[in-house]
């Protein structure tokens, strides 16, 4: 059974940093894309960033050069480095595993993000 682990979550400050963490218990974890994604209250989940198997990304308009998604195939995990943080960036945090062939889906159980004075 699939199951990806988020950790890093908290509360701070505004200008404040965090890194998210997900663990990912997949066997060849580097085909999956692998994307950060944020749900606030009343508000539909969205995309964050997203690290494909050749390494490239893409992130939201709200987040470019504030955050970044890397990626640690030999440890089956993958970050969300977030600086600058701002009140508008909180919410839950949920990681997502993407397979092509055959196609599958996977979702961490969120992990909080509040960012507050």
């Amino acid at each position: 059974q699939v199951q990806l682990v988020e950790s890093g979550g908290g509360l701070v400050q505004p200008g404040g940093s965090l890194r998210l963490s997900c663990a990912a218990s997949v066997t060849s974890f580097s085909i999956y894309t692998m994307g950060w994604y944020r749900q606030a209250p009343g508000i539909q989940r969205e995309l964050v960033a997203r690290i494909f198997s050749s390494g490239s990304t893409n992130y939201a308009d709200s987040v470019k050069g504030r955050f970044t998604i890397s990626r640690d195939n030999a440890k089956n995990t993958v970050y969300l480095q977030m600086n600058s943080l701002k009140v508008e960036d909180t919410a839950v945090y949920y990681c997502k595993a993407d397979r092509v062939l055959p196609i599958a889906s996977y979702w961490g159980q969120g992990t909080q993000v509040t960012v507050s004075s």
